[in-house]
């Protein structure tokens, strides 16, 4: 590297240049090694002996430091009246046998698979959480319970209540009857989606219980997006000042959103129009529009294809297996 270096500066690069090139800072190409560099350093005095580490990392190994870090064991040695070494040597030994590492058994998780669903039409897989809208004082909030067609991205049930499981299998319930019972029910691991009464009616009607992950919020993104719509419309208030007040900015925010919210994750229909089978018409009509358009200013136009944003999905997808492996690669 340095003959490089050298090599480059006579035919005249400049030093900071040739340094770059060789990847070297110009000034440890520049430094001059002393004789002393250069000697082999002598063993420290108070360096410990091969057989003296050996003992430490026995030590360090044995059953009763396992469920103890090196500093505690360190500790009850001392209070024992043995002296091995340093804490700073203990942690060496450690480093130098690749040890340094969490050495206590610790609780073992349970793995939780990762939720795959695909919805293909509407009515085959819903999503549904909790969020909390803040009351009138401090520390007082009400429960919007909202429930959301993943494939049509339609609200098929909210209610503002406090918590109860009972009021989740009404909510079903009620949802269940007017617009038939789904395939999947998707949601969080909270209190009342875990409730037995709740696994009871999804039993009953054989319908497939579905749970994200523990502190996972990627396993529920169709909820988690429309609890940020709901938060993030201009009318959302700091606080409600009524429970009736909280319902009355429920129903409308409902109302807006599935019948005048042109969605982008559904070629920009309204989620009734996907919901009630009404998509395929307005997009005919958006297509005869963009025609018209096209033959008129031809010059505008790029392709003859409508834009990639108005088409529809062919799914719907909660963890979407191709998607991680693209990730992967």
């Amino acid at each position: 590297m340095k003959r490089a270096y050298h090599h480059l500066l006579v035919i005249k690069i400049p030093q900071r240049k040739a340094a770059d090139m060789v990847g070297v800072s110009r000034t440890t190409m520049n430094r001059t090694p002393s004789k002393l560099q250069d000697a082999a350093r002598p063993a420290p005095p108070n360096k410990l002996s091969t057989v003296e580490r050996a003992a430490i990392l026995d030590v360090l190994n044995s059953p009763e430091c396992v469920d103890l870090v090196p500093m505690q064991f360190y500790a009850e040695l001392l209070d024992d009246g043995v002296y091995l070494g340093s804490l700073s040597t203990f942690y060496r030994v450690l480093s130098e046998n690749r040890l340094v590492k969490e050495g206590r058994r610790l609780a073992k998780r349970k793995l939780r698979s990762i939720p795959e669903l695909e919805a293909t039409a509407p009515g085959e897989v819903l999503s549904w959480d909790i969020t909390k809208l803040a009351g009138p004082v401090k520390g007082k909030y009400f429960d919007c319970y909202l429930m959301v067609d993943i494939y049509s991205r339609y609200i098929v049930g909210a209610h503002v209540h406090a918590e109860s499981g009972q009021l989740a299998v009404e909510m079903m319930r009620e949802i269940f009857g007017v617009h038939g019972i789904p395939r999947v029910v998707h949601a969080d691991r909270g209190t009342s989606m875990t409730l037995k009464t709740v696994a009871a009616l999804l039993s009953d009607l054989e319908v497939t219980r579905s749970h994200s992950r523990p502190r996972v919020s990627n396993d529920n993104p169709y909820s988690e997006s429309l609890f940020k719509t709901l938060k993030y419309v201009p009318q959302f208030p700091e606080r409600f000042s009524s429970l009736g007040d909280a319902r009355a900015f429920r129903s409308e925010f409902v109302q807006w959103y599935n019948h005048a919210h042109q969605h982008s994750g559904i070629g920009l229909h309204t989620p009734a129009d996907v919901h009630f089978g009404l998509a395929d018409s307005v997009a005919a009509k958006r297509s005869q529009t963009l025609a018209a358009a096209r033959a008129r200013y031809p010059e505008r136009f790029g392709t003859s294809r409508d834009p990639k944003i108005l088409a529809m999905p062919e799914a719907a997808w909660i963890s979407n297996p191709r998607n991680r492996v693209v990730q992967a690669a």
